[in-house]
C-alpha cells in the first residue's frame, strides 16, 4: 500500500462522513456493502438526522481493510462511530459498523 492508497481512501471516506453529517442517508447507504444492510446496524448508535458536526479522528489500514472514525455532534449527544471498509469490485464500500467512545463526550 502507497501513502496515495491511503490518501485516496480518506477522500472517499471524507466524502462518506458528509454524507452522514448532512442527514443524506440514502447517499450513506450507498457507500456500504449492500448485503450487510440492514443487519450492519443491529446494535450500533448511530445519527438518524443531520449532524451539528462531524470531526473524522482517524483513518488508516488494516490489512486489506481501510478503518475511519469519527465523531458525529448531534444535539443530545456525541457519536463515536467507527467504519470498516472493504474494496469491492474494485470500490471501497463499508461492510461494518461499531461505536467508540467519543473524546469529549462528557464535555
Amino acid at each position: 500500500m502507497t501513502e496515495s492508497d491511503l490518501d485516496e481512501f480518506r477522500r472517499i471516506y471524507e466524502r462518506h462522513v458528509e454524507h452522514v453529517r448532512s442527514g443524506d442517508m440514502k447517499a450513506a447507504i450507498a457507500d456500504m456493502v449492500s448485503e450487510n444492510v440492514p443487519a450492519v446496524f443491529d446494535g450500533v448508535d448511530v445519527p438518524r438526522s443531520a449532524a451539528q458536526d462531524a470531526q473524522i479522528v482517524g483513518v488508516r489500514a488494516d490489512g486489506d481493510r481501510r478503518i475511519g472514525e469519527s465523531v458525529y455532534r448531534m444535539t443530545d449527544r456525541s457519536i463515536g462511530l467507527r467504519s470498516i471498509w472493504e474494496s469491492r469490485g474494485g470500490r471501497w464500500l463499508a461492510a461494518d459498523l461499531e461505536n467508540f467512545e467519543a473524546p469529549g463526550a462528557d464535555a
